[in-house]
């Protein structure tokens, strides 16, 4: 991105991550990924004023992984480790820091908004393996004390309603027990919502799959209709509704986005799951009047290009 903020690549230009490998290598990795854009934009290296960061949390504002590790830094090696300044010793260049949730949600507000993205509030849900998010207030990313606003998919949402009979209260990976994430997310597919469902439909065309295996089928049955998984991602349009009826209450935003892999779908199936999420999400009247309701756009460049537009706002200034 240059200091107009163009963007100069219009795709994802991917490496891959070497996360599996430890620290070391996830920075080689990282370092080739800004040779490579360079080299692709021909850009001259000493151009660049700033590197936007973006990774999967829990992490702290600051960009230090959480000391509990997480999904994609599973690795006792990357228990605490600061990942932005590492990296920023690593490029010798300063590192802007925001998890990918956070930079999601920057970019589909600066779209969105546009000219008026400073003055606008807006809340995402991004829906992937977990349930990550972000809260953007006049045009800034909400960080918290520690870097934790924003983990949206451990809010605990009511259940009452929306289970329904005798399915168990979803179990999260974190440890909590009916939030956002044990609902809505490939996770929640896997431990939660497709064993219950196959005991309902024990026929199905899923029953004699692997679980993990079955959960990345359900998106494109649910893109052609199909009932199971339609109960499936109309329960997960409940618990973002009721996400959102948490957010309208306590920080009564202009804008909800949804993003993940229900933007990847066929757009019939995308429409259909954010109007549920729209009708699940309870609102006064002056609030439906003032706010609206929308997908990331960009699908999986979003974040990259939202810990882009972070890294312009220090340079710009």
């Amino acid at each position: 991105m240059d200091e107009s903020g163009h963007f100069l690549v219009d795709r994802l230009v991917e490496t891959p991550s070497c996360v599996l490998e430890g620290p070391a290598a996830a920075l080689d990795a990282l370092a080739r990924s800004v040779d490579v854009v360079l080299e692709l934009t021909g850009t001259d290296r000493g151009a660049v004023r700033a590197v936007g960061l973006d990774t999967p949390g829990p992490s702290s504002a600051d960009g230090v992984l959480s000391a509990k590790g997480a999904t994609n830094f599973a690795l006792p090696e990357w228990y605490g480790f600061d990942i932005r300044t590492a990296l920023a010793e690593r490029l010798g260049l300063p590192v802007v820091y925001n998890n990918d949730g956070n930079a999601a949600a920057l970019y589909a507000h600066v779209v969105h908004f546009g000219p008026d993205a400073h003055r606008r509030s807006s809340v995402s849900a991004i829906v992937g393996t977990g349930l990550g998010g972000g809260v953007i207030e006049s045009g800034q990313v909400v960080k918290g004390a520690t870097g934790m606003a924003g983990e949206l998919g451990h809010v605990h949402i009511p259940m009452e309603g929306l289970l329904a009979e005798e399915q168990a209260l979803p179990a999260c990976n974190c440890g909590f027990a009916g939030d956002v994430e044990s609902v809505a997310s490939l996770t929640g597919i896997v431990k939660n919502l497709l064993p219950y469902w196959l005991t309902r439909y024990p026929d199905h065309e899923l029953a004699g799959v692997p679980i993990k295996e079955a959960a990345k089928l359900v998106r494109g049955l649910g893109e052609r209709g199909d009932e199971l998984a339609r109960k499936i991602f109309d329960q997960q349009a409940m618990a973002l509704g009721r996400l959102f009826t948490i957010a309208a209450n306590f920080t009564d935003p202009h804008a909800y986005f949804v993003g993940g892999g229900v933007v990847e779908a066929a757009p019939d199936f995308r429409d259909w799951f954010l109007e549920r999420v729209r009708t699940h999400t309870q609102l006064r009247a002056e609030q439906a009047k003032a706010t609206t309701f929308s997908l990331v756009p960009d699908l999986d460049m979003a974040g990259a290009r939202g810990a882009a537009l972070a890294a312009l706002g220090p340079v710009a200034a």
